[in-house]
């Protein structure tokens, strides 16, 4: 059994079947539609929203787990599973409060949970490049590893893990306030798809293309001249009712690059407010050698 619990927000968006498997204990996001306060994943699913979404006149708003919220979670884990050690991993504090929040929770635990060791990360990422943190850290937790260990491993990974997406428009990244420095991109003609990133917690442009198909080879490109040709990775496709377009993805990247792990994953609707319907991209990592 792990001796630490690892802990995240549901941004991270990670399959539920993979999450469940690896014992991850999450925190659903707030997501405010009018006087309505809906639950990431929990009172709101992805097909639903996204559907809603493109309807949408107002954009949404989305806020992130409060103090209390990530002080029940690690109160439930000490108390009534029995975790001494917890790792608290989250989106980038530069785009959300999370981080914020959970680092008051952290405090607050020391009095209402004396001998429980919490460690909060900033991943300075976002979606699957957060995930992939957590992925990693749940298996590692499993494997025996100690919490030193563990908060070791992710940040080892934080610069290295990476964010490429598209879409065929930004306007809900700005209308949402989370265009960061990509907002050059703004004035782009229609028929222009551009490519974004994040390095060091903020939103950049990476560059933008012609076409969709055109966006992905110089995704694969970015890929293959980060790692190396035929470069070990793991890799999530990840989309915002997209599914197709990340299958087209997957072929190329996996025609040039030598794929460790790979799997799908569709955003969560707190994420899907800021990048909008259509969104493909990829959440990757060099396989790093023992």
């Amino acid at each position: 059994m792990s001796r630490v619990a690892v802990v995240t927000d549901s941004c991270a968006s990670i399959p539920e079947k993979l999450r469940d498997s690896l014992n991850i204990q999450w925190v659903a996001y707030y997501i405010h539609v009018g006087q309505e306060v809906l639950r990431d994943l929990a009172t709101v699913q992805r097909d639903e929203f996204l559907k809603w979404l493109e309807t949408a006149k107002i954009l949404p708003t989305t806020a992130s787990p409060g103090p209390g919220d990530y002080l029940r979670l690690y109160e439930s884990l000490a108390k009534e599973q029995g975790f001494q050690e917890i790792v608290s991993i989250h989106i980038t504090s530069k785009g959300s409060s999370a981080y914020q929040a959970a680092t008051v929770a952290q405090s607050m635990a020391q009095e209402t949970l004396p001998g429980v060791r919490i460690e909060v990360i900033d991943t300075l990422n976002v979606s699957l490049c957060q995930g992939w943190m957590v992925i990693e850290a749940a298996r590692a937790a499993l494997a025996g590893k100690s919490l030193d260990e563990i908060a070791a491993l992710i940040r080892k990974m934080i610069p290295i893990t990476r964010m490429i997406q598209t879409a065929d428009t930004l306007k809900y990244l700005y209308m949402g306030g989370r265009i960061g420095k990509a907002q050059q991109l703004m004035g782009t003609l229609l028929n222009i798809k551009p490519l974004i990133g994040m390095v060091d917690g903020v939103i950049i442009p990476l560059g933008q293309a012609r076409s969709r198909q055109r966006a992905y080879q110089m995704m694969v490109e970015m890929v293959e001249a980060a790692v190396g040709p035929k470069g070990k990775i793991k890799i999530a496709y990840v989309h915002a009712g997209a599914r197709q377009e990340v299958e087209r993805l997957r072929d190329l990247v996996e025609e040039r690059l030598t794929v460790i792990e790979s799997f799908f994953a569709e955003l969560s609707p707190a994420l899907a407010v800021h990048t909008g319907p259509g969104t493909a991209g990829l959440c990757y990592f060099p396989v790093m050698e023992d």
